[in-house]
């Protein structure tokens, strides 16, 4: 089937250097609340790229469950390929693809693991079946069949029925410190607007760039 790419155009708004907050993390809570108001579907959702051992990118998508001036923060069980990577190498990008608003937003960081306490605070606020699920499922393992699955998450209820859902061992979260943020905004013409901020140690703030598109 033919796509005829061409037809798309971008007439959502407009991004100058003057409508940009001095602070990035300022401008990402401007523009995270607008995409919260909007009709996107998991406005919070974002891409997390990683590099294995050799180097080689991969990507998945994960919620944001957390931001502010320390970085963005997301959840996952340590045992899953992204845990892995992120101890080898902790600089990752984070992507949020806010399309509906001919927005993107990009960022770059290094990654840290988040308390303890901050991890069982969470997790005490998740939907219990979502508690049961990080016990079934050893996430990025090979299992023989979605029936196995079930199985395992059947087993899970049983085993904690009546009682508060404990935390794996084997679950916790990043968080991720920005050092690059880069803001898109769509163009006519493809004449998008970018601009990314980068870190001005000897003004003490951020640098704030134009991009060409």
């Amino acid at each position: 089937m033919a796509i005829d790419f061409a037809r798309r155009e971008y007439r959502f708004g407009v991004l100058t250097r003057e409508s940009l907050h001095d602070s990035p993390f300022e401008q990402f809570r401007l523009w995270l609340d607008e995409a919260l108001a909007s009709s996107i579907k998991d406005p919070t959702a974002m891409t997390v790229a990683t590099l294995d051992a050799e180097g080689r990118p991969w990507q998945r998508a994960v919620l944001l469950k957390g931001f502010d001036q320390r970085g963005f923060v997301f959840y996952t069980n340590l045992g899953s390929r992204k845990a892995h990577e992120i101890t080898r190498n902790s600089w990752l990008s984070l992507h949020f693809p806010w399309f509906f608003l001919d927005r993107q937003v990009c960022v770059q960081g290094a990654a840290s693991p988040v308390s303890r306490e901050e991890v069982e605070r969470y997790f005490a606020t998740r939907p219990r079946d979502s508690q049961l699920a990080a016990w079934t499922s050893r996430q990025s393992t090979e299992i023989p069949s979605r029936e196995a699955l079930e199985a395992s998450f059947r087993r899970c209820r049983e085993r904690f029925a009546g009682v508060a859902v404990p935390v794996p061992e084997y679950w916790g979260g990043f968080r991720v410190a920005p050092e690059v943020f880069e803001f898109w905004q769509g163009g006519e013409m493809r004449l998008h607007d970018r601009f990314d901020y980068r870190p001005d140690p000897a003004a003490g703030g951020w640098r704030i760039r134009r991009l060409a598109p």
